[in-house]
């Protein structure tokens, strides 16, 4: 049953593409207003094939895979770590909160120009970009996953004589579990959409993903941009089905049978 329920997705996801290249070939045979200056699909393959075969293409994606972990990694730590204490802690959360609130809607692009000043490299630069673009979303979310914990079983836990590590380990955290999946996912997307910035712009179309990309504009290379593109969706794709896969292990019980 499973077999054929996956043979049945596959098989639709298959479908939609084939009917995505088909509508893509038609736009650009047409010459649809605004659309006609796309590349075929055919030539967007023959460049892929080329980047393929390239080594600086795969050193892109290593640049850019690099750039998300540390990044990422880091705003998952002290994103998870914060919202805890915010969460737990009436002090902590009103003494950070307020601050937090503050720069919270500030988006990740607009920290480009000071974070260009303040960090000497451009690879620190890239990696402060990337925090801002999942901390705050993680730190909300894990913040909300502690407020959302039922106290009836936390007081019903420490009326069965529990200390204060059994009831965080054993209630708090695993509640809060999903919450941090959700941040992480929500703040996988948005880390990448910094990322590809963040290169065009400190980089100068040098390196990563965004900056093959952005080469590819300045030299007026149109399919290379689109595999740029696409390169990203993959990467980004890549990325969010890790972090479910690992939610799901770490959370069995919401495994779909």
């Amino acid at each position: 049953m499973a077999k054929r329920w996956l043979n049945r997705h596959a098989l639709r996801g298959l479908v939609s593409i084939v009917a995505f290249v088909v509508l893509w070939e038609l736009v650009v045979v047409l010459k649809l207003p605004y659309l006609k200056f796309l590349p075929l699909p055919g030539q967007v393959a023959a460049s892929l094939g080329q980047s393929i075969a390239s080594s600086a293409y795969w050193q892109d994606w290593e640049l850019s895979l690099g750039r998300i972990l540390v990044g990422f990694l880091a705003a998952q730590a002290l994103g998870i770590t914060l919202g805890l204490a915010m969460g737990i802690s009436r002090t902590a959360r009103r003494f950070v909160f307020p601050i937090f609130e503050v720069l919270r809607p500030i988006p990740p692009i607009a920290w480009i120009p000071l974070a260009i000043i303040f960090w000497p490299t451009t690879s620190l630069t890239i990696y402060f970009l990337v925090f801002t673009g999942s901390f705050f979303i993680v730190a909300l979310n894990v913040l909300d996953g502690v407020k959302s914990v039922d106290q009836s079983l936390v007081r019903a836990a420490y009326s069965l004589g529990a200390k204060p590590r059994d009831v965080f380990w054993r209630i708090m955290l695993p509640a809060t579990l999903p919450y941090v999946l959700t941040g992480a996912t929500v703040g996988m997307g948005v880390t990448w959409n910094v990322l590809i910035a963040a290169e065009m712009v400190t980089s100068a179309g040098q390196s990563g993903l965004g900056g093959m990309t952005w080469a590819a504009y300045t030299n007026g290379v149109l399919p290379v941009i689109v595999v740029g593109m696409l390169s990203i969706g993959v990467a980004g794709y890549l990325s969010s089905a890790l972090i479910r896969f690992l939610g799901e292990r770490f959370m069995p019980w919401r495994r779909r049978i």
